[in-house]
């Protein structure tokens, strides 16, 4: 969909964007490309697409994926994608919060693909949501506002490090990302973005039990940034059983949250599960 497209429908039925949704609709037919390729669809692939507003990146994904789902929550927009997309058969439209869908309607994704120009506002919480899901997509592609994809595929030690960064990367793998400019979308949004691959883990670091306690510990480690993470744990551990734990990791009692890797937190998370 060209520039000119987007804006005649725009203006044929009288739409104004909203700014506290995020409608920041990506254009560019070079971008969208680049995004539906790093998703690498298959004809038996499901696809989930969050926020499709008047189309431009469902129409690729309907032509590449056996079934795609679009949720999408401002209501003015349903018609026009029913209208435009009355002849396929593989893709369901769906008018809804998709936060609140998938927290009031949990299913098993495993199959699915997540590949969606996310509206920022809800970007994290969704990633989050899908990303803890006992059976989470086996791959993320979603175009983020820049310091949220810098968050996501951080590493240990770096500023951009941190709670968000350990509840993704738990189950899945950064695989890339790339800038989309300002001008690829309508109206340029005020920050950069980027789009981010992340492909799900083989096997799980942790049982479903154990992640209930993972979680606990980021949260309390990050809570504080600048304390030492074990006086922040003592809240919900012993002195004894951190004590134990860190000794056996061979972990610095003075250590931030910050300066542990994941493979720290989650050996952490098994001896303090016990």
């Amino acid at each position: 969909m060209k520039l000119s497209e987007m804006k005649q429908l725009l203006t044929e039925h009288n739409l104004r964007l909203t700014k506290s949704l995020g409608q920041n609709f990506l254009h560019d037919g070079n971008q969208l490309r680049r995004i539906a390729e790093v998703a690498e669809i298959s004809p038996t692939d499901k696809v989930l697409e969050v926020g499709p507003g008047l189309g431009p990146l469902t129409e690729l994904l309907a032509a590449q994926a056996g079934e795609v789902l679009a949720i999408e929550k401002d209501a003015r927009f349903i018609p026009i994608l029913k209208k435009r997309f009355a002849d396929l058969k593989n893709l369901t439209l769906l008018h809804d919060d998709a936060l609140d869908f998938l927290k009031r309607e949990p299913r098993d994704w495993a199959a699915w693909k997540l590949v969606a120009n996310l509206p920022y506002s809800v970007a994290s919480p969704i990633l989050v949501e899908l990303a803890m899901a006992d059976g989470c997509p086996e791959r993320l592609v979603a175009t983020l506002q820049m310091e949220v994809a810098q968050r996501i595929v951080a590493t240990t030690d770096s500023d951009d490090y941190g709670l968000l960064t350990l509840l993704v990367q738990l189950r899945y793998e950064p695989r890339g990302w790339f800038k989309i400019p300002p001008t690829c979308f309508h109206p340029p949004p005020d920050v950069d973005s980027a789009c981010v691959v992340l492909v799900r883990r083989p096997q799980r670091l942790l049982d479903l039990a154990q992640s209930r306690t993972f979680i606990r510990i980021v949260k309390r480690g990050f809570s504080q940034r600048r304390k030492m993470m074990m006086k922040l744990l003592k809240q919900d551990w012993s002195a004894a059983e951190l004590e134990a734990a860190y000794a056996t990791l061979a972990l610095n009692v003075q250590a931030r949250a910050e300066h542990l890797s994941l493979e720290q937190f989650v050996a952490l998370t098994r001896l303090l599960s016990r």
